[in-house]
């Protein structure tokens, strides 16, 4: 327990991914009601939307809208997703998200065609040409991330080797544009991972870059992502991301059961119950989590959201013994 961190940070993407997979018409009204709600729990960052292809994202068409609508909380970050230079143009011109330079490379390549239309080596070049573009708009790079790092519903299991080698590709693409990479997000997209295979895979990052600050994305098709942010935590990780209520999934991964992200309020209440830090009001969180599943209008998977948390139970108990007394 002494070498768990003593304070996680948690980076909501609920209202992005969250929704990226909801076929149903969804009002932009809902979506920044949800937004603005998350933004009343303590969270330091939220991820509002993704600058993509309407015609490949449907229910992204209104993300200007959203970033418009969305009343900003002093103290908090919101962010945006993009995937080439006209979404960062698009973010850029709302003038109104926290605007920081973050490169993205897949570790495979059957889902990266299906992804992006690129093969291994076009990933490359489009990581180049964001560079430049974020150089052309003064946006610092200090994060990167890998997707399908633990595995693919499409090529299998996924080398170690090529993570550590797509790491060094970051590493020389930072020596050569002059830039510092300082976290690195492992994101199990096809939720793939396991504890093991967690430590296994942050256990050989960690022995070759010992210096890295490491994030994981993690999902929870199989349920397993909880116990994959605890063997996270086990190997030093302190960043996570999350989506409210377990909303979410990537829609190119073509699962057949649930495909969400691990459960924010969820991964909250572990970390509050081993005496780490968050910052965030688990209440708050909770009714957000309640919120979200009356916007996508179906039931979500998170599970304290219905429990609720342990707190209210020790008040309650606390007051009936005390009245017994």
């Amino acid at each position: 327990m002494s070498d768990l961190p003593k304070r996680v940070r948690i980076l909501e993407e609920g209202p992005r991914e969250g929704m990226q997979i909801e076929k149903g018409p969804i009002p932009t009204s809902r979506k920044i009601e949800l937004i603005d709600s998350l933004s009343e729990t303590g969270l330091e960052q939220i991820q509002v939307t993704s600058f993509v292809s309407p015609a490949a994202v449907p229910q992204m068409a209104d993300a200007p809208e959203i970033v418009a609508g969305f009343k900003r909380k002093p103290g908090v970050r919101y962010t945006g997703l993009w995937l080439n230079d006209k979404g960062l143009e698009r973010a850029i011109a709302t003038q109104k998200l926290d605007i920081r330079g973050s490169l993205s490379l897949t570790a495979s390549e059957k889902f990266l065609l299906r992804n992006q239309k690129r093969t291994l080596v076009q990933n490359v070049e489009a990581v180049r040409s964001m560079i430049g573009m974020f150089n052309h708009y003064k946006v610092p790079i200090n994060r990167a991330s890998i997707m399908a790092v633990f595995g693919c519903n499409f090529e299998g299991d996924i080398p170690v080797s090529r993570i550590l080698d797509l790491i060094q590709t970051f590493h020389d693409l930072a020596d050569e544009h002059k830039f510092k990479l300082e976290v690195l997000s492992l994101a199990d997209t096809m939720a793939w991972a396991t504890p093991g295979s967690i430590r296994k895979v942050v256990g050989a990052v960690r022995d070759k870059y010992p210096d890295l600050q490491l994030s994981l994305h993690l999902h929870d098709t199989r349920g397993m992502g909880i116990a994959n942010a605890y063997a996270g935590m086990e190997m030093g990780v302190a960043i996570f991301d999350a989506a409210v209520a377990g909303l979410g999934g990537c829609p190119f991964a073509s699962h057949s059961g649930a495909s969400g992200n691990v459960c924010t309020e969820d991964l909250v209440f572990m970390c509050h119950e081993m005496g780490i830090e968050t910052g965030i009001d688990l209440e708050k969180l909770i009714e957000s989590a309640l919120l979200a599943e009356q916007v996508v209008g179906h039931p979500l998977p998170g599970s304290v959201m219905k429990g609720g948390s342990l707190n209210k139970l020790r008040e309650k108990v606390k007051a009936s013994m005390a009245a017994n007394a």
